[in-house]
């Protein structure tokens, strides 16, 4: 039997787009005598769709979505993820389904099992889990229907109560067939490959698995979707943060995997840096593609942040719909500057130098009788910040921009940024990569020929709002300071946990407590692209009025 896997991008709530896009995808495996294309979990509606689940309309367009494709499903059978309504009273409303169509119309409809409801996930606030199981009969082959979270309950400390495997393996399945929304992070390509291959190995049985690719808002996927021998060994992949579509053919009696009409793509071992690159510029490219926006403006201050920022966008959206604007201050250094425009002309962006000096000057005026004449501060600072983020939103407005924002994941970690000051834009790029990490990839960007001016990323990191000033004035080294926010964040380790493992007590104790009262900023700021297990976003949810450690 000749299995295509189709690797799309789809777009949330977006049913017209999506639904012609699994059509086009069925008619191009159909004309390579493919016998059945997969489709990823949830494609009908794109993943996730959120609170959009709970509009009765919303379902409706999903079903209408199945009805459509099911009747370009003659001669060729189809596997496509979307909601189905639960007949049953008691329980959620809605199941996350897969649906077999064969002959034109539906044949069968295979539930999500295992609900995931951790980080990113709340799949518990939708759907119901299912309870019955029961592989999928096709031209003489036994397939083990599965979705997502369904293949994850395979470690020794189980998180589940039911594993749906140990359930179809009862039934001689001849291969499994799993349909995914996973998303990218820095770890999550070696993991699942770990759980794939482990299930491969654990039932004796090849794995056929679809993942998306694309974002939604924050969430990037990464695609990677493979077939997987009944070793456990990696037959096959498909393009990672790219559509594609393969097709195998699965031998009867052997369960051996044959690649049809194409070239392997098995990447060996992978670039953590390179990989962030593809997600990042994945994840800028869609935000503005899928909310209908074409250019973009950000401050670029002459370091690291807003220069990584500066490259990822002019690769996703081109040079020509960027604009990068200079704000010095009385405090600016001229090498910020002049690394500014090197690095703008290097990458033939527009880019203009507008001086707050006279804005800030101004308002220091306009409020020298309500400050009584105390002594330049904080306050001071924060205003310089927000001049520049005046000035940026304006032009934004005016010329039908986005504000990208440059803040890295040390700085919301500590509140290290002003609200409605530097922390403003549409989108946070770099929001979910530490300090050090940032420098790792303007490494990696550099790797072939200089394209971020080597200054920018030697100097000493400096927001430049007063005289001499250093981020180390207010913050330990990035090098510890970041080994501390990970341990907290992705890590979960309390004070005594990260002391244990030599960090000076004081300090780790004001750097977690800088982190908990920093909440309530970070709930104002701009989504983050997540490239991490733990972002700042909607997979971490802490209180903002909390005690803990504060």
């Amino acid at each position: 039997m000749k299995i295509t896997l189709s690797q799309k991008s789809f777009h949330t709530g977006n049913f017209n787009s999506n639904t012609q896009k699994i059509i086009e995808s069925i008619q191009l495996a159909k004309s390579g005598g493919s016998d059945l294309i997969v489709f990823a979990e949830l494609a009908t509606c794109g993943y996730p769709a959120r609170d959009f689940l709970e509009f009765h309309d919303f379902i409706l367009l999903a079903q209408n979505s199945i009805d459509e494709i099911a009747q370009h499903c003659t001669g060729i059978a189809a596997i496509v993820g979307s909601p189905s309504i639960n007949p049953v009273v008691h329980g959620k409303d809605l199941f996350n389904s897969a649906y077999f169509i064969e002959d034109g119309k539906v044949q069968k409809i295979v539930h999500k099992t295992l609900l995931p409801n951790y980080d990113i996930f709340d799949e518990y606030r939708y759907f119901e889990p299912n309870t019955h199981f029961e592989i999928i009969h096709y031209k003489g082959f036994r397939i083990a229907l599965t979705i997502c979270e369904d293949l994850w309950n395979i470690n020794d400390n189980p998180m589940y109560v039911k594993t749906p495997m140990a359930e179809l393996i009862h039934q001689n399945p001849d291969f499994v067939i799993n349909i995914a929304a996973s998303p990218y992070s820095t770890t999550q390509i070696q993991t699942r490959q770990t759980v794939l291959k482990n299930n491969a190995r654990k039932y004796q049985l090849p794995v056929f698995y679809v993942n998306h690719v694309g974002a939604q808002t924050h969430l990037i996927f990464d695609g990677g979707s493979c077939a997987i021998d009944a070793n456990g060994n990696v037959f096959d992949e498909l393009q990672y943060f790219n559509e594609d579509q393969k097709t195998y053919k699965i031998n009867e009696g052997d369960k051996g995997i044959d690649l049809v009409n194409s070239i392997s793509t098995l990447t060996g071992i992978r670039n953590k840096y390179a990989d962030i690159e593809s997600a990042l510029t994945l994840g800028i490219k869609q935000y503005f593609d899928k909310l209908g926006f074409k250019k973009a403006i950000l401050g670029l201050s002459g370091g690291i942040d807003s220069a990584v920022v500066l490259y990822l966008a002019s690769k996703a959206l081109g040079s020509e719909n960027i604009w990068a604007v200079m704000l010095p201050s009385q405090y600016s250094s001229d090498h910020s500057i002049d690394d500014s425009l090197l690095l703008a002309a290097r990458l033939g962006i527009r880019q203009n130098i507008i001086s707050i000096e006279d804005t800030f000057n101004t308002l220091t005026e306009t409020l020298k009788p309500y400050f009584n004449e105390t002594p330049f501060g904080l306050t001071e600072e924060n205003m310089q910040s927000r001049s520049r983020a005046l000035i940026l939103m304006a032009l934004a407005n005016k010329f039908g921009y986005i504000l990208l924002n440059t803040s890295n994941k040390s700085e919301l970690a500590v509140g290290y940024g002003t609200l409605y000051g530097d922390m403003c834009g549409g989108l946070s790029i770099i929001g979910d990569l530490y300090k050090t990490e940032i420098y790792e990839l303007s490494k990696h960007i550099n790797k072939k020929d200089e394209i971020i001016p080597v200054n920018i990323i030697n100097k000493e990191p400096s927001a430049e709002l007063r005289p001499e000033q250093k981020d180390s004035d207010s913050l330990p080294p990035y090098e510890v300071l970041d080994k501390i926010l990970y341990h907290y964040i992705e890590e979960t380790m309390g004070i005594q946990q990260i002391v244990n493992m030599g960090f000076e007590p004081a300090l780790v104790k004001r750097i977690l407590k800088m982190v908990n009262t920093s909440e309530w900023k970070r709930w104002q700021a701009p989504p983050v692209l997540r490239v991490s297990q733990k972002a700042f976003g909607p997979g971490r949810r802490v209180p903002i009025s909390g005690k803990y450690l504060s």
